[in-house]
């Protein structure tokens, strides 16, 4: 069943809205704040449905059914633990940076422990998004090649360019109101999906749950203590880690937390993104299960990727209409997100390293460079797009997460040691660094194999004293290893002289004066 012409019309009006959006904000991009930070003209609930929305792209729409129909729900476990970790932290962690940074989250980092700092945190940031990117843009040209056909790479191409030109016309400002939008669609779909494939299941809800239990497609198992192997343990330990790297150390989302008008509605905002994100991340993961049962039922074609099953569903069993809103909501995921990685890329790019090189030009000349920024770092995104096309069986929502442990880089550690600890300074710091490329790079090395079928071997071999526990281990070690050795070699350097506000314990003091007031 293909998509019929009124499908095709629904996506052609979305994309049409989508343009408008650019075209209606384009005028107010007149300068470098106006077209990253929107100037606090948005609403706390916008910048909160903007956070949902940059954190559910195609990964979420796709990968997650994809996963949840092959195995359990124990990738759902690093999400999870995002709550947890920042009802407690986003309190002070929101303000601190309203207070000490202009637009780059990793000034800080460079107000805190020195030039170095700033360029590996950026650095970092910068491949880790490089890595998503490329994957959001893969999984949405899977969807379209499965339900309309045609050359994946050329779709990779098409969105991508759709995905620049709507970021270059209306900068923060236009993303935020994007996602607003793709938000809602989102729930909505997501909601249309689980209900007909419910009503579309011999048993119902109560049939999905036994067979999947049955079949070993539920829970967040196993739940023993072996590090070398995906866990429930292992998931929730570098969930702890990736709540705060996200929420604490991520341009993508702490400028969301600057286009606020006041700390509390960034908090409001903060708040409102974390407690919208896991409800989603758990209806999208659910849907794959439920898929799992449908198809015991009703058997799919011989040679589909794990995450062209939803989409096969949604083109054969949806009605005419549903599909090409399901199919807009897809396309919306992917220009949402990946216009604020953009945006991101862009703010870090001109703020962290072309202002340090160009000092003193005009803020027409920054705004410019800005923008050039958006269209390089969306061409490499597309570049990288097209190689995912050849990663092979293993699931994406694997790849992404390996990948996102293996390029945090410690971030976290540094994080930590420059908020909590007055005594941590910056050469402890750069020998904390230096210790964790090294780590990284022997843990990397030692546990990667490359090749085809049974030719396949490790880049380097050390036997017995290989890496040998699971690469969602890695992104968790790499921070251990910067707080340890950093804090270490700290206490061989003089304590450094602070501006309080840098620190948790300058929070509390402020805090206090103003309850004392």
């Amino acid at each position: 069943m293909n998509l019929s012409a009124l499908d095709y019309i629904i996506i052609v009006c979305f994309l049409v809205v989508t343009l408008y959006v650019g075209f209606r904000f384009a005028r107010k991009q007149d300068s470098f704040k106006s077209y990253f930070l929107a100037h606090g003209r948005v609403p706390s609930w916008a910048i909160g449905m903007s956070l949902l929305a940059t954190l559910i792209s195609s990964v979420t729409f796709l990968a997650y059914p994809g996963t949840g129909f092959t195995s359990n729900w124990i990738l759902l476990v690093q999400g999870l633990m995002v709550p947890i970790v920042l009802l407690g932290t986003i309190w002070f962690i929101v303000p601190l940076y309203r207070k000490v940074i202009g637009l780059s989250t990793y000034e800080y980092f460079e107000k805190r422990f020195g030039v170095f700092a700033r360029y590996y945190s950026s650095l970092a940031f910068v491949l880790r998004q490089f890595s998503s990117m490329g994957t959001v843009l893969f999984l949405l040209a899977l969807a379209l090649d499965s339900m309309i056909g045609g050359n994946t790479m050329v779709m990779i191409v098409v969105v991508g360019l759709i995905i620049i030109g709507v970021n270059l016309m209306g900068g923060m400002e236009a993303v935020i109101w994007l996602d607003v939008f793709q938000g809602f669609m989102l729930f909505a779909t997501g909601i249309i999906c689980l209900t007909v494939i419910l009503f579309s299941t011999h048993g119902g809800i109560s049939e999905i749950w036994q067979v999947a239990k049955a079949n070993g497609r539920t829970g967040f198992g196993p739940y023993d203590a072996d590090l070398t192997r995906v866990t429930f343990l292992v998931m929730a330990i570098n969930g702890l880690f990736y709540a705060i790297q996200k929420y604490g150390t991520d341009q993508t989302v702490v400028q969301r937390y600057l286009t606020a008008k006041t700390d509390k509605g960034a908090i409001r905002a903060s708040l409102m993104g974390i407690l919208l994100t896991v409800p989603v991340w758990m209806l999208f993961m659910f849907i794959g299960t439920a898929l799992f049962v449908f198809y015991k039922q009703n058997p799919l074609p011989q040679g589909l990727h794990p995450e062209q099953v939803f989409p096969y569903f949604i083109r054969t069993q949806l009605p005419v209409g549903i599909r090409g809103l399901i199919l807009s909501a897809m396309i919306s995921a992917a220009i949402c997100s990946l216009s604020a990685d953009l945006n991101s890329l862009a703010a870090v790019g001109v703020e962290d390293y072309y202002k340090k090189m160009r000092r003193g030009l005009s803020d027409h000349a920054y705004l410019k460079a800005g923008r050039w920024t958006v269209v390089i770092s969306g061409l490499i995104a597309m570049g990288i797009g097209c190689l995912y096309i050849n990663a092979g069986s293993e699931g994406v929502l694997g790849i992404v997460f390996t990948l996102y442990a293996i390029f945090s880089g410690g971030i976290v550690g540094i994080f930590l040691l420059g908020i909590f600890s007055a005594r941590a300074n910056k050469q402890g710091i750069t020998f904390g660094i230096i210790a964790c490329i090294l780590f990284t790079s022997y843990a990397f090395l030692t546990s990667t194999q490359i090749g085809i079928g049974a030719n396949k071997h490790l880049l380097l071999d050390f036997g017995k004293y290989n890496f040998g526990h699971d690469k969602f281990m890695l992104g968790v070690y790499s921070h251990l290893v910067v707080i340890g050795v950093g804090y270490v070699s700290s206490l061989f350097f003089p304590k450094p002289v602070l501006d309080k506000n840098l620190l948790y314990s300058g929070w509390k003091e402020a805090r206090r004066e103003v309850r004392g007031s």
